[in-house]
């Protein structure tokens, strides 16, 4: 991995709820752990989060914290996976909506794939973003005064965005340079 791409040592809350499309958290996660970040699965419940191949139930994953007791201020970053239940659950927990503002407040990457832009929608953070999601979202993602793309991967601002299991390579490229530009920015700032 090229020196840019490093993130040793960047944290990376994973909110998720039960019934996370799988994939769309391991692989990405992976990628994030590979480049030397420090990644962390942050659902409302303490115990285990349940993943899924799609309607079919798979693996479960151990929490390291939960939405309660994660703080925004202590992650670098944000990585939200898709699954429709894990999504449509996630969208509407407040202390989720909360953590996703403050990770934009203060202008912290975000990373979203196929549903999970529906919790960005409920926290009122689409509004004059540029996305990509699950298709079934462009409805929801363009009343919320977004404009939905149709597109592997999206950047704009702070965030990267990504459609469907298949655009994982893309989106996981995409996301690990973005968090590296990030980590460049805060050591420049650092420096001044």
């Amino acid at each position: 991995m090229h020196g840019q791409r490093r993130l040793d040592g960047l944290r990376v809350a994973i909110l998720v709820t039960d019934a996370v499309e799988q994939v769309e958290m391991a692989e990405p996660r992976a990628a994030l752990d590979a480049a030397g970040a420090r990644t962390r699965i942050v659902p409302p419940k303490p115990g285990q989060v349940q993943g899924m191949q799609h309607d079919v139930t798979a693996d479960t994953f151990p929490v390291d914290l939960t939405l309660g007791q994660a703080k925004p201020d202590d992650f670098d970053a944000v990585l939200l996976p898709g699954g429709a239940l894990n999504a449509d659950s996630l969208r509407v927990h407040r202390g989720a909506q909360a953590f996703v503002r403050r990770m934009q407040e203060r202008e912290k990457p975000i990373a979203v794939i196929c549903h999970a832009p529906w919790l960005l929608v409920s926290a009122g953070l689409a509004r004059g973003r540029t996305l990509t999601s699950y298709p079934t979202l462009q409805d929801h993602v363009r009343n919320a005064g977004g404009q939905r793309v149709d597109r592997e991967v999206v950047g704009d601002g702070n965030r990267v965005s990504s459609r469907q299991p298949a655009d994982i390579p893309a989106f996981a490229r995409e996301m690990t340079a973005l968090l590296a530009e990030h980590r460049g920015r805060q050591g420049k700032r650092s420096a001044a």
